[in-house]
């Protein structure tokens, strides 16, 4: 009987792999009226954790300041561990750039405005990512994507 060749892409999990916050100026900060600035920084990483298993992971960093003084800083990576196997590998890096990152973001959304909540600020909400055309820019790019495959 001949091994089955179709194509397989399945979700096996996806988790919280890293969460923190920090508050270094509290609590004086917090009683400051003026209007923090937002800064929020996405990455992607990827990388084989055994045979035709694959963790994809969606980075973000939200820094919050009132002038140089740091309101909040949350860093928070949320994973997922896809099973991707009979697929061309010229198609791996798209699914593991853009499909994969679809897949995991809003979980990594809902976290970073909980743990914003809960640490007693207005909530965060984290825009919608069009992994296509982040992936497309990023191929584009001269310099090193930031899509990381490990082996």
């Amino acid at each position: 009987m001949a091994e089955n060749q179709d194509p397989v892409f399945q979700i096996q999990r996806v988790y919280l792999k890293e969460a923190s916050l920090e508050q270094p100026n509290s609590p004086a900060i917090l009683l400051e009226q003026e209007q923090p600035t937002v800064d929020i920084q996405l990455g992607v990483e990827a990388g084989q954790v055994a045979e035709g298993i694959y963790e994809v992971a969606v980075t973000a960093t939200v820094t919050t300041k009132i002038k140089d003084r740091t309101v909040f800083l949350v860093e928070a990576k949320q994973a997922g561990i896809f099973e991707i196997r009979n697929v061309p590998e010229d198609q791996m890096s798209p699914i593991m750039g853009i499909a994969c990152p679809q897949i995991v973001y809003p979980y990594l959304r809902g976290n970073v405005s909980d743990i914003v909540t809960r640490a007693g600020f207005p909530p965060v909400h984290l825009a919608e990512i069009n992994f296509q055309a982040m992936y497309e820019q990023q191929q584009a790019a001269p310099q090193p994507s930031q899509i990381i495959t490990t082996a």
